[in-house]
């Protein structure tokens, strides 16, 4: 079987393809769109696998390969680097480094979800940076009255349907301050609006979902943690243990171990950022609501103050472990017998 190296970027695609024992069989550049690879990949006459590196999308990408190839595997770009280290760099090289490692089956894979579970993380990534941005418009209302001088109101009181209208009748000294402050609160009510329609969108989709619904039962996951967990686990099987579900969200610490020195950093931040705020944000919540929870927090935080942002991700940790666990077996929560409902 040949094995193919293909390096896709937008209007450009590099193509190396070795046959059983190594040997070039061919090279080319194809310019284009990626369908014009595909159309080239078509009439090879020799069964083939193909391989090519994750990146903007890959799914669709995957989608098309899989119907005419026996193999198709996406690389990790980063691990990839790990692997070929090298000053000489382009296009052309890098499909064949990828034509080789497939060869070798030595390619740092990524799990490819299905186009509907895609689609979700998509949409729960939109929302999340909806919210983002109109967080971005508050700041920017809250930095006008500090730079004009104003007093405001503290905390969530400004947000209100009574802090709004405050605001937008608030006398500024300047016209172009008051212009400033109505754009900003256009672009308020258009970004509450969009957030509304996204999280009714995402209730839809996750309203009969057994997996969100276990998750929830865990004091302090709220629907939009427990939407955005499942949809990047997809397949809790795929984990063969607890433990690396850590690690695929970024919650584990760097390691540098050499000999007898073992030392630990800020943990690898890696995978899905969104899926880690929202669990770092459910830690907050469960530590207020479960003695579980709390209890396990403040063992790591040890009676430090210092410890206290160490012993939260520490237990955002522990929480998505759970989760996994939970979605793998189908059971619920049951540590607390009494604790208030989730935020």
């Amino acid at each position: 079987m040949w094995s193919v190296g293909l390096d896709v970027h937008q209007h450009v695609s590099d193509l190396c393809i070795l046959n059983g024992n190594g040997k070039m069989v061919k090279q080319m550049r194809i310019r284009g769109h990626f369908s014009k690879a595909v159309a080239e990949l078509k009439k090879l006459r020799q069964p083939f696998a193909v391989c090519y590196e994750a990146s903007c999308g890959y799914g669709a990408i995957y989608d098309e390969l899989k119907g005419i190839a026996r193999r198709v595997v996406v690389a990790h770009p980063g691990q990839l680097r790990l692997i070929f280290k090298s000053k000489r760099k382009n296009d052309r090289i890098d499909a064949k480094k990828l034509a080789l490692l497939l060869l070798l089956d030595q390619v740092p894979q990524v799990y490819v979800p299905s186009v509907d579970i895609r689609s979700w993380r998509g949409f729960i990534e939109f929302r999340h940076r909806a919210v983002a941005k109109r967080t971005q418009v508050k700041n920017g209302l809250r930095s006008l009255l500090r730079g004009q001088g104003v007093a405001m109101p503290s905390g969530k009181r400004l947000w209100t349907r009574a802090g709004r209208s405050w605001l937008a009748a608030l006398e500024l000294p300047t016209e172009e301050a008051m212009l400033q402050r109505d754009i900003l609160l256009d672009d308020l009510r258009h970004f509450d609006k969009q957030i509304r329609r996204a999280e009714k969108g995402l209730a839809a989709r996750s309203a009969n979902h057994p997996g969100v619904w276990l998750l929830r039962t865990i004091p302090g996951v709220g629907p939009r943690t427990a939407e955005a967990v499942v949809a990047y686990i997809d397949q809790a099987k795929r984990f063969t243990r607890n433990k690396k579900v850590g690690s695929y969200f970024g919650l584990v610490p760097c390691q540098d171990s050499s000999a007898e020195r073992n030392r630990f950093g800020h943990i690898t931040r890696e995978g899905p950022s969104t899926v880690r705020k929202l669990l770092t944000e459910a830690a907050w919540q469960g530590i207020r609501r479960s003695s579980q929870i709390n209890s396990y927090f403040e063992r790591i935080r040890a009676g430090d103050p210092d410890r206290k942002k160490i012993a939260l991700v520490a237990t955002a940790h522990y929480l998505v472990r759970v989760m996994l666990a939970i979605l793998r077996t189908g059971s619920v929560w049951r540590f607390d017998q009494k604790t208030k409902k989730a935020a």
